[in-house]
């Protein structure tokens, strides 16, 4: 800051007055105490005032804290970038993971709908007798008994129970082929027996394992119109719901699964309906 150079000047003038008689020695004396307070005041606000080097210091230090935050700013934003991608990469397995398990959650509803329909048809079919004894303890060779006709009026003079229980045991080891062809047979031959209806159903089950959909609909249709009362219906109403899904055809899907829901509330079939319309992004209510 620049000195006041008006103040010397200002002496002068005082000193010129005094000359000239037209002011008093004390009004001198006051004048030349307030210069003075002035030029101390003066110097006191040149020593308080930054000088430009501490200005400039004073800029530059502003300048690098400003870059470190910014730097700063820049490693948090490059952090949580990276935090973003790593839980989405987190939420993708998580929903791939979700999705195996409800799979293996509906593979595993399957298996037990599919060893509860066995262990009921097994409970159906009668056991064959225990063998009779001689009067010597050993088995008596069985009595001679005369053949009977095939039941249902079939042409052909295979066992019923014998070919029934090979198709079914060829599909539980997932020779879906031979299955079919066994069930067919079992039907060609004997179309009106208790498990007639269960040889169509199983036939359908063989197609959708085979994911032949079509012909699966279509066996599973068969069971709905021939057999209205076995207990098979469910399941056929169930997979031919699945097997519409599976070849695209979402709004019929969806009608077959609810109505599982509506016609069977409390069934294995209705919750099994319940999951795949949960997982379709569908109201199961």
């Amino acid at each position: 800051m620049k000195k006041l150079h008006g103040l010397p000047l200002a002496g002068c003038l005082v000193a010129a007055l005094a000359a000239t008689g037209c002011v008093s020695t004390q009004d001198i004396e006051g004048l030349q105490s307030q210069l003075s307070d002035i030029q101390r005041q003066m110097l006191q606000m040149q020593k308080q005032a930054p000088s430009k080097q501490e200005m400039s210091n004073l800029e530059s230090n502003v300048g690098q804290q400003m870059q470190g935050l910014l730097k700063t700013e820049a490693d948090m934003q490059v952090k949580l970038q990276d935090l973003s991608t790593q839980i989405e990469a987190l939420q993708a397995k998580l929903e791939d993971t979700n999705y195996r398990l409800s799979q293996l959650s509906q593979q595993i509803a399957t298996t037990n709908q599919e060893l509860k329909s066995f262990r009921s048809e097994s409970a159906a079919r009668p056991s064959a007798p225990a063998p009779s004894l001689a009067p010597d303890g050993t088995a008596a060779p069985p009595a001679q008994q005369p053949p009977s006709a095939p039941v249902g009026g079939g042409g052909s003079g295979a066992d019923p129970k014998s070919l029934y229980d090979a198709a079914y045991n060829d599909y539980l080891k997932g020779n879906y082929d031979l299955s079919l062809r066994e069930f067919q047979e079992y039907l060609a031959n004997f179309p009106s027996t208790d498990l007639s209806d269960n040889a169509t159903y199983w036939i359908g089950e063989s197609y959708y394992r085979q994911r032949r959909f079509r012909q699966a609909i279509d066996q599973f249709d068969a069971v709905l119109s021939r057999y209205p009362r076995s207990e098979k219906v469910p399941g056929a109403l169930l997979k031919k719901g699945y097997s519409h899904l599976e070849l695209g055809e979402r709004s019929q899907g969806v009608v077959q699964l609810q109505h599982v829901i509506r016609q069977y509330p409390t069934s294995d079939e209705s919750n099994l309906a319940r999951q795949r319309l949960r997982e379709i992004g569908v109201d199961a209510g």
